[in-house]
């Protein structure tokens, strides 16, 4: 979440998705009211140190890490918030001010905070009473989000041996401090929501969406029998295919099955971000294949597609549409499908906090082919990412540009420099400065920064020697 974003959010004010609230020193007492509400309405924003007029006074400073704990801890302890949904506040500088970012996401699950029940109006947050409003509450939530449908004779033994501890290893080595790795094996499936008792339809057991993680293939085949996702590659047999994988396993192994597809056919280009190479495919990979695996409706007997052609990539998965038509990614608010897979996969850090995702595909497939991703919603939830093997993905201009511009702007000047040294390992500045057109001074900054990453070495002395290229 960017600085210009949330200036954008305070513009906007408070309303059904968006509270502010002071937070000087202390936690509000009315803040997991907002949050309750939020889980179990929309979902929303509420921006801490910023007061009801849009002012932002700030949080303090020697403050703000120890506020985002207690938020954290506080939504993963049921006497507070019932049942828990972990969050995971952010601390954010605007203006010179600390504010704390805190995404709620609407919940496939109604929730409590002091044993009452809340929902959310363009007027603020109120108290759920009559017994007419909790069974419409729980009846819209259970008709909407199918992957909380129970399952009562659905047992760990059905689940695939070994995936509930692979994915405590996976959230362990993102976070190892994380609070469901030190829950025994019941109280980890309550935590994440994967476990369920239904008041109202009086029973209890796992889940679609625990299921979905960690059934066996047969028993997810024995539930869905139409469970399926498709993997093409289609450049020269663009009617069949030129290669194929199908996976009915379930989606911490499926995710990992289609980001091996993704690799196998598609380059990974060079990319500088800051100091760093980073993996654009990759990065852009993993925001895909995460929301199509998470916002897909399993209920809808649809295939899931992913296909690969020449000069795009292209997935598509059943939806039940909450807008329609091409999405505006900087201006979509997003709307979760099946809230409790969304915050697991964010808990493996393989996928980013709800709408975030959107933005990030935006961005990196723009330095990645030049082109804009496009995102339809409708039934069935589309995205076109655009390909072009031939566009020239360096990194952040290098140089005068990386020093002096604003921005991500892609350019050759580092592909150009390594270039030149490789067909003339003794090439001075001021020849680099001629054929790049950089000023000397560009030059040398470029040279620092591929000594520093370990692209170049320099042998000998500045006068006789020359540079080597590391492969």
């Amino acid at each position: 979440m960017s600085e210009k974003e949330i200036l954008h959010i305070i513009t906007k004010g408070e309303g059904l998705t968006i509270e502010f609230k002071s937070a000087r020193n202390k936690l509000p007492k009315n803040l997991f009211e907002t949050i309750c509400a939020f889980l179990n309405r929309n979902g929303g924003v509420v921006l801490l140190g910023v007061e009801d007029d849009k002012k932002i006074s700030g949080v303090s400073e020697d403050k703000a890490e120890q506020l985002c704990k207690e938020i954290a801890n506080l939504s993963n302890n049921c006497e507070k918030l019932d049942p828990v949904f972990l969050l995971q506040p952010k601390v954010i500088k605007i203006e010179g001010k600390i504010v704390i970012y805190v995404f709620i996401p609407s919940s496939s699950q109604v929730h409590k905070t002091a044993g009452k029940i809340y929902d959310r109006s363009n007027d603020g947050d109120y108290v759920i009473k009559t017994h007419a409003q909790v069974s419409d509450i729980y009846l819209k939530k259970s008709s909407f989000y199918t992957e909380n449908t129970i399952y009562p004779f659905l047992t760990e033994t059905h689940f695939e041996k070994g995936i509930v501890q692979k994915a405590r290893n996976i959230i362990r080595s993102n976070r190892p401090d994380h609070p469901w790795l030190n829950l025994k094996d019941m109280d980890f499936f309550l935590a994440s929501g994967l476990y369920r008792v239904d008041i109202i339809g009086n029973k209890e057991g796992f889940t679609l969406a625990a299921l979905l993680l960690f059934g066996k293939d047969s028993i997810i085949q024995s539930a869905l029998p139409h469970y399926k996702i498709e993997a093409l590659l289609r450049r020269i047999d663009v009617n069949r295919y030129d290669d194929r994988e199908t996976f009915r396993c379930n989606l911490i192994n499926a995710y990992e099955g289609l980001m091996s597809f993704i690799a196998k056919h598609l380059q990974d280009k060079f990319y500088l971000q800051g100091d760093s190479r980073i993996s654009l495919r990759e990065r852009i990979a993993r925001e895909i294949i995460a929301n199509f695996l998470v916002h897909r409706e399993y209920t809808n007997p649809k295939p899931a597609t992913l296909i690969i052609y020449n000069d795009k990539f292209v997935t598509q998965n059943a939806n039940k549409p909450h807008l329609m038509g091409t999405i505006a990614p900087l201006k979509y608010e997003a709307y979760p499908k099946n809230p409790q897979l969304a915050k697991f996969f964010v808990q493996l850090a393989r996928a980013e906090d709800l709408g975030t995702g959107i933005r990030n595909v935006y961005n990196f497939s723009k330095l990645y082919s030049g082109k804009t991703p496009e995102f339809i919603e409708d039934d069935v939830f589309k995205v076109i990412i655009p390909l072009n093997p031939h566009y020239e993905t360096v990194g952040e201009t290098v140089g005068e540009t990386v020093g002096e511009t604003v921005g991500e702007t892609v350019g050759e000047t580092v592909g150009k420099i390594l270039s030149l040294i490789k067909e003339k390992p003794n090439i001075t500045r001021e020849e680099l400065s001629l054929k790049t057109g950089l000023s000397v001074r560009g030059v040398e900054y470029n040279l620092k920064k591929l000594k520093e990453l370990e692209f170049i070495i320099r042998r000998g002395s500045t006068k006789t020697g020359y540079w080597e290229v590391k492969p």
